[in-house]
């Protein structure tokens, strides 16, 4: 559900108001019950809540929730209905998980150490390498690296690279591209002009190409980031591999906001999620959009279902 004072309960209901998006699965919300039921009064999607299962953790202790007001017991909340979702994909319980946004100040208040959703699912699944993902109708980009330091993030190793294109390469078979085609974009402007503007693009980011090819995947590059995305947006690729977070997220947020899906790698489960934060501004109000929530719905539904086909297609082997 997302922080409790957020846009995260509006969103949840709104986004299972197609009739056609409900039927292909069984849904369930893991967030506080009164809280969506009055959410669901207000926005007059009654009928959603009768439809869904709730599983609410009791993570807000009777805490009286003001919607677009920071807090600490919001912030807490929200990790706990995290945690409770992510545990019952890892019991098998749930084919996937999708996310709504909760807040890093909220959470940090309440005396959490947290960088993101993705660290901490991936904490949760005992997953120590995780990447991000994000996805539109129109591309995906997948990063090498996101919420550091820019320094840091220029600190590439040849293995980290290899194992984006991988985590990639399966993410978009999952999707339904048998082979998709990526380019691998360089670090440094041009990806560093055969070496006048920087050495990393030719002594780490090539040869972690050329080792990704060697296994079978269908990569190019290092190529100049500049142009990569307008090549990819106009069909010459399916995926990109960024190298930073701002190399992959400004492009694509510009590309098609609304539809842009985060997608977890690297971790044991299917997660996706709304690519927006908790807009405290309108939370409460029945202003919220949620085309970005049902966008992130119908890529686990999408996910999960290539994921268990991928694994039935490996039994038949």
């Amino acid at each position: 559900m997302g922080d409790p004072a957020g846009v995260g309960p509006e969103i949840c209901l709104k986004g299972l108001r197609d009739p056609a998006l409900y039927a292909q699965a069984e849904w369930t919300i893991v967030g506080d019950k009164a809280l969506l039921a009055a959410e669901a009064k207000r926005c007059g999607l009654e009928e959603i809540l009768h439809r869904v299962e709730v599983v609410d953790p009791g993570a807000l202790g009777g805490h009286i929730v003001e919607a677009g007001r920071l807090s600490a017991e919001c912030g807490a909340a929200a990790v706990e209905y995290v945690r409770a979702a992510t545990e019952m994909c890892l019991r098998g319980e749930t084919d996937a998980m999708v996310t709504a946004p909760l807040n890093k100040e909220a959470v940090s208040m309440s005396g959490r150490p947290f960088s993101g959703h993705t660290e901490y699912i991936a904490e949760l699944c005992g997953a120590e390498d995780p990447c991000m993902l994000l996805s539109n109708e129109k591309l995906s980009v997948v990063h090498v690296s996101t919420h550091i330091s820019l320094r840091r993030a220029t600190e590439l190793t040849r293995e980290r690279i290899i194992r984006t294109i991988e985590l990639g390469h399966e993410a978009m078979r999952w999707m339904g591209r048998e082979q998709p085609r990526i380019a691998v974009c360089g670090l440094n402007p041009h990806a560093g002009e055969h070496g006048l503007f920087g050495r990393e693009d030719e002594e780490t980011i090539r040869p972690a190409i050329e080792e990704a090819r060697a296994r079978g995947i269908l990569c190019v590059g290092p190529t100049a980031p500049d142009t990569t995305f307008l090549d990819g947006v106009r069909g010459k690729y399916d995926l990109v591999v960024a190298m930073y977070h701002d190399q992959g997220h400004i492009p694509m947020k510009l590309i098609d906001f609304e539809q842009t899906v985060n997608i977890s790698l690297g971790i044991p489960i299917i997660r996706t999620s709304v690519d927006h934060g908790t807009a405290f501004d309108i939370a409460g109000q029945n202003k919220a959009d949620a085309r970005n929530m049902e966008s992130a719905l119908r890529m686990a539904l999408r996910m999960a279902r290539g994921r268990i086909a991928a694994a039935q297609a490996e039994v038949r082997r």
